[in-house]
């Protein structure tokens, strides 16, 4: 559990402070009828789309996102798990709207965690998030607290909850850009995405209610009306009441392309012909086409490929060849010339020390369209390089006496060579003069003394 949550956070992370945005080219993009709107590439990251994707808007419904993360983290975690009968708690009732989205679940019934999901994701049930909220945080309010805690490590820097299932509150809100970063996170868990594209499910009958027949409240994907149904979309979840407008964040594939799109603040009105339209469902439809017929990825470099060259040092060989970690694919306009495509290679050392084995990390490729960085990619020597004995000899002595302390020796040594030198000097030279003054004075009268007889 705890490795998934770093990757999770460390995806945010990553996700937040590197965003690729897509290059110049694409056909223009729809004039979207929300108030804020967000399509952004499933596989890199790339936003294709984007309108006021960091105000702070109410997201109704859309909050059960979080609710169902924080949920399955604890499954996953094994506080709770999938199968498991809670009894209904007549607290986990309190302050829900008459007229809020329910499926009629009553204090005193038995539910499985499962089947709770379902009625929260599915047919966008109230209670069932305090129900759970309740179990995974023993009080309501003590689950508020932790999806606020995991809305500021996933990085959600316009969120605040004051509940859990998205009843109106002027201090409940979230943003495009944020919803986007929870429904990422909850995606890691098959099950929030197997409930969520589900278009219809019967939930077993329990001891105060015989069985209930949900159909998702998602119309991309529970056909009930034809006008909305999408082949290509999966889940994910809707929400509405009348500050919040009509919202919905959606996913969708098609061939290699997939796409997460969230809409929100739209307007549900009645057309010419009598029927109701609500652009949360169009309009999401809508930047899906858009998407999938103006984008396509591009291989940039595939993992065997050639990406360059690095100088080496201390080796025969003056440089090595470079190649991806990984393969390089950009999302890009389908009408991208090729020849704009930029590849900046950065060494993390110039020039790289042998040796060098097969698959060392050496720097980092950045590809950039249009001055814009748009992937990255560790560069990896592509072959072993020896090194020279002899010159890594000579580096290990010019690196001895590079050092600090042994500058310092060797300065104090040659301090102390040039004082032994004048000392001696000096030394030598008094020791001169007093010879030859005693030799000079017996010479100078000739006289050596009388001998005795």
């Amino acid at each position: 559990m705890k490795t998934r949550r770093f990757f999770s956070i460390f995806f945010a992370a990553v996700l937040t402070l590197s965003l690729w945005t897509v290059p110049a080219g694409a056909a223009e993009a729809p004039d979207v009828q929300a108030k804020a709107a967000l399509v952004v590439d499933e596989k890199t990251g790339t936003i294709v789309y984007a309108k006021n994707e960091h105000q702070e808007m109410y997201p109704a419904s859309l909050t059960k996102i979080m609710t169902a993360l924080l949920v399955l983290r604890a499954v996953e975690a094994g506080e709770l798990s999938l199968n498991e009968e809670i009894t209904v708690t007549a607290t986990a009732m309190e302050g829900l709207s008459v007229d809020g989205s329910t499926a009629g679940i009553e204090a005193g019934e038995v539910m499985t965690v499962e089947n709770l999901l379902y009625c929260m994701l599915v047919v966008s049930a109230n209670e069932a998030c305090n129900i759970l909220g309740e179990r995974v945080s023993g009080s309501v309010s003590g689950f508020v607290e932790a999806m606020n805690a995991e809305a500021k490590e996933l990085g959600c820097e316009n969120t605040h909850f004051m509940n859990p299932h998205g009843l109106h509150d002027d201090q409940h809100y979230s943003s495009a850009w944020d919803l986007y970063l929870i429904t990422k996170a909850a995606m890691e868990f098959p099950m929030f995405m197997t409930i969520c594209d589900t278009a219809a499910i019967t939930i077993p009958a329990t001891n105060l209610s015989p069985e209930r027949s949900l159909r998702n409240t998602n119309y991309l994907i529970s056909g009930r009306s034809k006008d909305y149904l999408n082949p290509d979309a999966h889940g994910i979840k809707t929400g509405s009441h009348s500050q919040a407008g009509h919202c919905l964040v959606s996913s969708a594939r098609r061939g290699s392309l997939g796409f997460i799109s969230v809409v929100l603040g739209t307007e549900r009105i009645k057309r010419d012909d009598g029927i109701w339209w609500t652009y949360s469902f169009g309009e999401t439809n809508r930047l899906f086409d858009w998407a999938f017929s103006n984008f396509v990825y591009q291989t940039v470099l595939d993992e065997s490929d050639v990406a360059g060259e690095a100088p080496v040092s201390l080796s025969q060989e003056d440089h090595v060849t470079l190649r991806p970690a990984e393969a390089v694919e950009i999302l890009a306009p389908r009408d991208l010339d090729p020849e704009s495509i930029e590849k900046v290679i950065t060494l993390d050392t110039d020039p790289a020390e042998a040796p060098i084995a097969e698959g060392d990390k050496l720097g980092t490729l950045s590809v950039r369209v249009d001055g814009k960085e748009q992937a990255s990619v560790d560069l990896l020597a592509y072959t072993d390089v020896e090194a020279s004995r002899l010159l890594v000899l000579w580096r290990d002595i010019k690196d001895f006496f590079a050092k600090t302390h042994v500058k310092i020796a060797t300065g104090v040594a040659a301090v102390l060579v040039a004082l032994f030198g004048v000392w001696k000097a000096v030394f030598s030279k008094r020791r001169y003069r007093y010879g030859k003054s005693v030799g000079s004075g017996r010479s100078r009268n000739g006289y050596r003394g009388r001998r005795g007889r």
